[in-house]
């Protein structure tokens, strides 16, 4: 029995790290850190109240994501985006994600996960009947749209691809919801949902039909409503008040 004990420690360390993180995730999407501010261990483990090991663990972490950036001389600093590096990571999500999508086509994918991916679209589908979304049928809509493209990216069968488009989407707003606010916040968002639902079923059906390079240009298709929605969110940074906008610089406009 006292053999235990370790094991429970261990499991609370995991815990807190994980809630160190979240928290820590947060505070700088909300811009609570901002661009550039050192990430000292010792005025977070007063401000969340969490041992040093975690919150070591999630500060390493949110460096693994790229939210934050090691200091030569020891530390973290938020880091800041160029609105092209935002862009290039939502080119390269839609580029794995249409492999991925391509593979499911060719090798065939397993019906149960066909099935699921039914389940989400069914879900989406209730989301759009209601004439008017409020906030539960958007955040509905997030979880089951992020759960159609977990689906997509296990019908390949790849973790070497699966392993590449998690560290893709880890950038803020790479990830498929990433800009999904900004359609919410639209005046055409019930519309623009309605374009994605119909892309998603397009895609599902092309990789039942075993057509890869149909799958694969639709999905890449897809991922182009994002780079849409990064412009429209970097023309009106302070109205939208997106989570995280902060994060990203504006281009510098090219010379002629």
């Amino acid at each position: 029995m006292p053999e235990a004990a370790p094991s429970i420690a261990a499991d609370a360390g995991a815990s807190q790290a994980v809630r160190a993180q979240l928290r820590l995730r947060e505070m700088i999407l909300a811009g609570e850190l901002p661009p550039g501010e050192r990430v000292g261990e010792v005025a977070i483990v007063e401000k969340l109240g969490i041992s040093r090991t975690p919150i070591r663990t999630a500060l390493v972490r949110l460096e693994q994501e790229g939210l934050l950036q090691a200091l030569p001389h020891g530390g973290f600093a938020v880091r800041s985006f160029s609105e092209r590096e935002v862009s290039d990571a939502i080119e390269l999500r839609g580029t794995l994600e249409g492999l991925m999508a391509r593979l499911a086509a060719e090798r065939g994918a397993a019906s149960a996960l066909l099935a699921q991916a039914d389940e989400s679209l069914a879900d989406i589908d209730a989301v759009l009947a209601r004439p008017r979304l409020d906030d539960a049928d958007f955040l509905h809509y997030v979880e089951a749209n992020q759960r159609f493209h977990r689906l997509l990216g296990q019908m390949a069968d790849s973790s070497v691809l699966q392993r590449e488009l998690d560290r893709a989407v880890q950038m803020p707003f790479a990830s498929p919801s990433g800009f999904v606010v900004v359609q919410a916040n639209s005046p055409q968002a019930r519309d623009m949902f309605i374009v994605a639902q119909d892309h998603h079923r397009a895609i599902l059906e092309a990789i039942r039909h075993r057509e890869g390079a149909r799958a694969e240009a639709l999905v890449r298709e897809h991922a182009r409503i994002a780079q849409r929605n990064l412009r429209a969110a970097m023309r009106d940074r302070e109205g939208q008040r997106l989570p995280g906008v902060g994060l990203i610089r504006p281009d510098a406009p090219r010379a002629a």
